[in-house]
């Protein structure tokens, strides 16, 4: 079972990575919270995997930090929470919003990421809130980011519309975000932690 990928980053996309080890190019599956603080493509990079396989498939899934993987660790094994929603889930919401809205029985936090229904909320809440430890989930803090260009724009609407926010009102609040920014340039992984922020209001 592979537990750690170090090479070279040779595909970088929001729907997943392909990172180069002794020739073999691994495709690995991570949450935007991953994404935001990976280098650019041709540099090294080192992640935590978690090994999924179920039947036939067999999926690779990346973390930079211990506590983000043993996160993922921790939803996948709620009734009901499959790899692909337990990435949704992290992608949707910051590390330590997740274990307050759980720690807090916070179901309409909850509720507001996409593919998490109200029993779905009610069993993390049941089934993680004695397992999660605040403390080992710190943010990282904020940081201001500039308008879209168009191709930007158009990466960050189909990354959120794969995690199943609405189009029409995607572009409304990316729009929003454009035009209250006064800075020059945008990088996708900013854009999308700001729309993914400004959605949970």
């Amino acid at each position: 079972m592979i537990a750690r990928l170090s090479g070279k980053l040779t595909q970088k996309s929001v729907e997943h990575l392909i990172v180069s080890v002794g020739g073999v190019g691994y495709e690995v599956h991570v949450p935007l919270s991953t994404f935001y603080a990976i280098p650019e493509e041709g540099e090294e990079l080192e992640l935590l995997i978690y090994t999924h396989v179920k039947e036939d498939v067999l999926k690779l899934f990346g973390f930079l930090t211990p506590s983000e993987k043993d996160l993922f660790i921790k939803l996948i094994g709620v009734s009901g929470v499959g790899p692909k929603l337990a990435l949704n889930i992290l992608s949707g919401i910051e590390s330590s919003d997740l274990a307050g809205a759980i720690k807090n029985g916070d179901i309409a936090r909850l509720n507001s990421i996409p593919g998490v229904g109200k029993k779905t909320a009610e069993r993390l809440i049941l089934e993680l809130k004695d397992k999660i430890k605040l403390e080992d989930l710190s943010s990282e803090d904020d940081t201001t980011i500039s308008p879209p260009s168009g191709g930007v724009f158009d990466d960050a609407l189909s990354a959120l519309i794969n995690l199943g926010y609405k189009k029409g009102d995607l572009e409304k609040t990316l729009d929003s975000i454009a035009r209250n920014s006064d800075s020059a340039e945008w990088a996708v992984e900013k854009l999308l932690k700001e729309a993914l922020k400004m959605m949970a209001k």
